[in-house]
């Protein structure tokens, strides 16, 4: 491998991402995200640029409204897919964002909107609710269909591969910067990928009143 003046954290991170690239696509591979104190870190996007992947089903995700939260925090899909919005609270959401990648809003709803909303556009889309201000999620819309989220462990999980060289982009709603894309080929092996973030408490609903429900 040969070495530059690339920041340390930098190398860590292609370590820890080549044993997922394979001569051949690979069957699942993992690997574990961790912050700069060595704690598994959660909702990280791992982003995989390489051979395409068959793409002839229009790509599904989910965003749910679930007491008084978005379930998941932080949702990863490719540009071009449908993302439905279902709120199984007893109270109603409205549900807007005004981020560059999707400015889109669903007004004030209980249930399953009609339609769901096409996020056809790579970027960071910035969820939230103008009945609840605590309310606060994350769409990654990528380029690739290799896109995985960190789980409470840490662990990030692909069921394929792409094969030969390809480009990891790795996003976390935490970082202060753009975390540079890394182009890898498989060379050494690393259990964990390091990222320069220190993990911040996550939006939290407000406290029930006795016999409250959402």
């Amino acid at each position: 491998m040969r070495i530059s003046r690339t920041p340390r954290w930098i190398w860590q991170l292609a370590i820890g991402c080549a044993v997922l690239i394979g001569p051949h696509a690979l069957a699942t591979t993992s690997m574990q995200v961790v912050d700069q104190q060595g704690k598994p870190l959660a909702d990280a996007v791992v982003e995989l640029i390489g051979s395409a992947a068959d793409s002839s089903q229009a790509p599904k995700g989910t965003m749910t409204q679930q007491g008084l939260m978005f379930v998941p925090f932080v949702l990863a899909v490719q540009a071009g897919t449908a993302v439905e919005f279902p709120n199984l609270d007893k109270t109603r959401h409205h549900v807007y964002s005004f981020s560059e990648a999707k400015v889109f809003e669903l007004k004030l709803y209980a249930g399953k909107p009609e339609k769901p909303v096409l996020f056809d556009k790579p970027g960071i889309v910035v969820l939230g609710c103008n009945i609840h201000d605590h309310m606060q999620a994350f769409v990654y819309v990528g380029t690739s269909p290799y896109l995985a989220v960190s789980d409470e462990q840490g662990q990030v999980t692909f069921a394929k591969a792409p094969a030969g060289t390809v480009k990891v982009r790795v996003w976390h709603p935490w970082q202060q910067a753009t975390l540079p894309e890394q182009q890898l080929e498989l060379q050494d092996k690393m259990a964990a990928l390091v990222l320069p973030i220190t993990a911040q408490e996550k939006p939290k609903p407000p406290k029930r009143g006795f016999g409250q429900s959402y």
